[in-house]
């Protein structure tokens, strides 16, 4: 395989800079493949599915997808209140290259012997 023109590395690094400011952290890729199913989804199932995050740092990642115009935020004032949230369009388009990266990471999981679909991660999704 060709190695990419220098020039052609060196203009990725502000692209990249950019998504590890919008994606970057712990918990925001979780959360866009917890949404990625294309409904809306209640605060506390995210925070079910992703298991160990608190709910500051749940709200904070959020609140940061939310500025960032990848997730929409629904505030229902009703007794009891609740809050839920939807892909936008422009967090739908990151999804493609997202699945692209999950394929990359299968192949060498297999190859260091880590199983891409542990039951952790399975159980995870239901």
């Amino acid at each position: 395989m060709p190695r990419p023109k220098k020039e052609n590395l060196q203009n990725l690094l502000c692209p990249v800079k950019y998504l590890i400011r919008v994606l970057g952290g712990k918990w925001k890729l979780p959360i866009l493949c917890i949404l990625e199913s294309g409904g809306t989804v209640r605060f506390g199932q995210i925070k079910k599915k992703l298991g160990n995050v608190t709910n500051i740092m749940l709200s904070q990642s959020l609140k940061e997808l939310e500025r960032d115009g990848i997730v929409i935020r629904h505030q229902y004032n009703e007794v009891p209140p609740h809050v839920d949230y939807t892909m936008t369009q422009k967090g739908k388009k990151v999804i493609p290259a997202l699945s692209m990266l999950g394929d990359w990471a299968k192949e060498f999981m297999r190859e260091e012997n880590i199983c891409p679909e542990c039951e952790e991660c399975l159980s995870d999704i239901n």
